[in-house]
């Protein structure tokens, strides 16, 4: 009996039958791979699946035989563990940037990494409609064309919107396209930024990637190099507050004894700390000064305030004051 096209497919579709259907807690038996390779109009013999089991093997795939000899086969590790998947699908849940129809078609993706019945499970623990999630669909095309710019080194515009009263979206400087120099794409607060040489202003900038529109690569040459290599990347999202730039300064700040957790997780267990009586610690960080960063201070309720320099501690103050005199 001549063979059938798709016999030079039978290792394949034993891997497959492996891939889906086995994984810690389930095997497959030789029967079962044998009826599902007929299934696809391949016919084999229990021999033949003893002889795949062992090419899979010599090549690396990680088969085992599992439950003694009424037992089946199992793929013992995959390149993705489980517990690893379910990070990934968690991480893909609670990020802001991206909207709710891709979460669910990159969930779907991984769900793929894992056997079926796990992906069963994975699947009952997702949920996505509710979650604060942006609006921009685009947001995965202005990622690739921010890596292409920055990989041909040239600059890229776009038009920029914040969100109105009625939630429009409203463009920026009416409309007109921002041209900056992409330097460096990062994460910060659950949101996606671009960090940017804006010429005009000569000075590094952030920008939100998902209130980008319309974004395109220029012929324009990158500037701004000798501004981006003075960024400390390792300890820019400890300076920085929400990604709003500001000046630079060498902050001491003070704060009761409990604090002291709150400090090393905002700017790092390398921050210097120590203890100047029995209920107060102080520490000396660099900060990006901003309302963001008096906002931070605020939001520990006078926990946490600022020792010096004088200035820094005068304006704090007054921005304080000032939100009291403006509330209603």
């Amino acid at each position: 009996m001549p063979k059938s096209p798709r016999q030079k497919q039978k290792l394949l579709y034993v891997l497959q039958y492996l891939w889906e259907h086995t994984d810690d807690n389930h095997i497959v038996s030789t029967p079962q791979l044998i009826a599902f390779l007929e299934q696809n109009g391949i016919s084999a013999e229990r021999k033949s699946i003893y002889d795949d089991i062992q090419t899979l093997q010599n090549f690396g795939v990680d088969v085992i035989r599992d439950g003694g000899k009424r037992g089946g086969y199992k793929l013992a590790s995959r390149e993705f563990e489980l517990a690893e998947v379910k990070l990934l699908v968690d991480l893909v849940q609670s990020s802001k940037f991206i909207t709710t129809k891709k979460s669910r078609e990159l969930i779907k993706k991984l769900e793929s990494l894992v056997s079926q019945n796990d992906a069963q499970g994975l699947a009952r623990q997702v949920v996505v409609a509710d979650r604060n999630k942006t609006a921009n669909e685009n947001i995965y095309y202005s990622v690739d064309v921010i890596h292409q710019s920055m990989a041909a080194n040239v600059k890229v515009r776009y038009q920029y919107f914040a969100w109105d009263e009625k939630k429009d979206m409203k463009l920026r400087k009416s409309g007109e396209y921002y041209e900056v120099s992409p330097w460096l794409l990062t994460w910060e607060d659950e949101n996606y930024y671009l960090v940017a040489y804006d010429e005009e202003a000569g000075k590094m900038k952030y920008y939100r990637v998902d209130k980008m529109l319309h974004i395109e690569t220029t012929d324009l040459p990158r500037e701004g190099k000798e501004a981006f290599e003075k960024i400390d990347i390792a300890t820019l999202s400890k300076k920085t507050f929400g990604m709003f730039a500001g000046e630079e300064r060498t902050v001491t700040l003070c704060g009761k004894r409990d604090m002291a957790g709150v400090i090393i997780d905002r700017f790092g267990q390398d921050v210097p700390l120590r203890m100047v009586d029995g209920e107060t610690v102080q520490a000396r960080v660099n900060v990006q000064v901003s309302p963001q960063f008096y906002g931070w201070l605020a939001g520990l309720s006078g926990n946490v305030w600022i020792q010096t320099p004088d200035d820094m501690a005068e304006a704090y103050k007054n921005y304080l004051k000032k939100i009291l005199e403006e509330i209603p």
